[in-house]
């Protein structure tokens, strides 16, 4: 048997103790969120009213460092720490001089990265007297990710869906269902969200979260919580980023370029913040890719505007590249990368030009998801073959190059509740929706009036 590593283990002891804020790295001051109604600047009691106050902390915070409650991190070693693998079969079958890495978040119980963030929010929440939780979810993953935790933690905890994933993916439903979760079709009649919805019946992300928010804003003993995009999910995140450093010590390299699917940034931000926080801090020069669909092309086409989160206007004003609030992407199998605005860290980073992104079409990242599985034997999610397809076309252009550049990448979950969407792709049935101008120019007309140009 050869003596080359395939996977690079950590022990639970090496489960970081804080989690890293980049915001205390980023140029210059960072933009603000505004009021929805005053659209002045806002601030933490804006958001007291469906977040816990240590929640709220976190999201202010501009300390380099936050502690991690040592009840989190009891709860983390569950699954934590994830392996780093080396793909050396994939390499193979490319036939490319580049290494290739990729830590790997499926292990965790709910199939991906979700849990590194319900479980500190379901936690703060239990702190804080809260008996329910409401939250949208995408293709399933972060909302069986919250039931998880908020079972954990002794919280219900209410679920909407988006519609095309809540039709797609109907064994996500049975996973939040298990844990104890209370799963409804969005958009639902429950809400005024949801029937002011009701000809969008695919549903989208933006319109989840206003049905979630919507309740939870009316009710004193619940709060929302939010899966992606906000800055402390990403701060939970970084638990991911850090172990892949000390993982790739014991590989003895350095990555040239890491890789990450975007939808709201919390996989992306997860993997990306502790290694370019090197840059910013040590000259490193290590590149950053973020991988997103081309059928809600959000940092490759959208705007970088003051916009809501929602879309009804529920939350606050963010600054990040954006679609329109009230745009509905098509019904991609890529159900978590369905949101048309993206974390205002990560637009931050890609205004400066500290990140690159790129755009993929549904049927070429699924090439690269049969390649990847068919290779490594990892099912990948719909999401993270966009990554795997950035990968593959930098180990092309290191092949076309020769050189031996390291490439890292995160897959961020497993796919096995995603199969239909394999079976249509193997078909020859599988669509591949694209965004166009006309969107696009929906989009900039809908931006909201009398907030500042950024």
């Amino acid at each position: 048997m050869s003596r080359d590593a395939t996977k690079y283990l950590l022990t639970e002891d090496r489960i970081p103790t804080h989690w890293v804020n980049l915001m205390a790295d980023l140029p210059g001051e960072p933009l603000p969120p505004l009021n929805p109604q005053t659209k002045e600047p806002a601030g933490p009691p804006d958001l007291l009213a469906i977040f816990p106050e240590s929640l709220v902390l976190q999201e202010v915070s501009a300390e380099p460092e936050v502690e991690i409650p040592e009840e989190v991190r009891e709860a983390y070693k569950l699954w934590r720490p994830t392996p780093l693998y080396r793909a050396r079969r994939l390499e193979q079958a490319l036939g490319t001089p580049a290494h290739i890495y990729y830590k790997y978040e499926g292990v965790s119980p709910s199939g991906s990265h979700k849990p590194n963030t319900a479980i500190p929010q379901a936690y703060e929440n239990a702190r804080a007297g809260i008996r329910k939780i409401t939250t949208e979810t995408g293709a399933g993953q972060w909302g069986s990710s919250l039931a998880f935790a908020c079972g954990m933690f002794g919280l219900e905890c209410e679920v909407f869906m988006v519609g095309s994933s809540y039709d797609q993916k109907p064994y996500r439903r049975s996973m939040m269902e298990t844990w104890g979760a209370t799963v409804h079709r969005s958009p639902s009649q429950l809400t005024e969200s949801g029937r002011a919805n009701a000809a969008h019946d695919t549903g989208s992300l933006g319109i989840a979260i206003s049905e979630a928010v919507e309740i939870a804003a009316q009710n004193e003993d619940i709060n929302y919580a939010l899966g992606s995009v906000l800055n402390h999910v990403l701060l939970h995140q970084t638990v991911i980023g850090q172990e892949t450093i000390a993982q790739m010590e014991m590989a003895g390299e350095e990555p040239d370029v890491v890789i990450a699917c975007v939808g709201g940034g919390s996989n992306f931000g997860g993997l990306v913040f502790p290694w370019l926080r090197r840059n910013l801090r040590e000259g490193a020069t290590t590149r950053f890719i973020g991988a997103e669909p081309a059928a809600c092309p959000t940092l490759t086409k959208g705007v970088y505007a003051y916009d809501f989160g929602d879309t009804a206007g529920f939350t606050p004003l963010m600054p990040m590249y954006t679609l329109g609030h009230d745009f509905v992407p098509p019904p991609v199998h890529a159900g978590g990368l369905r949101y048309h605005g993206d974390s205002p860290l990560v637009s931050a980073l890609v205004h400066e030009g500290l990140v690159e992104a790129r755009a993929y079409r549904q049927s070429e990242t699924f090439a690269a998801g049969v390649q990847f599985a068919r290779t490594e034997g990892i099912i990948p999610a719909p999401e993270p073959t966009h990554a795997i397809r950035a990968v593959i076309e930098e180990a092309e252009a290191a092949k076309e190059a020769g050189d031996e550049r390291v490439i890292l990448f995160g897959l961020c979950g497993h796919g096995h509740f995603d199969l239909s969407a394999y079976d249509a792709y193997l078909a020859g049935t599988l669509e591949d929706p694209d965004f166009s101008q006309d969107e696009m120019d929906r989009a900039i007309a809908a931006l909201p009036d009398g907030v500042p140009s950024i």
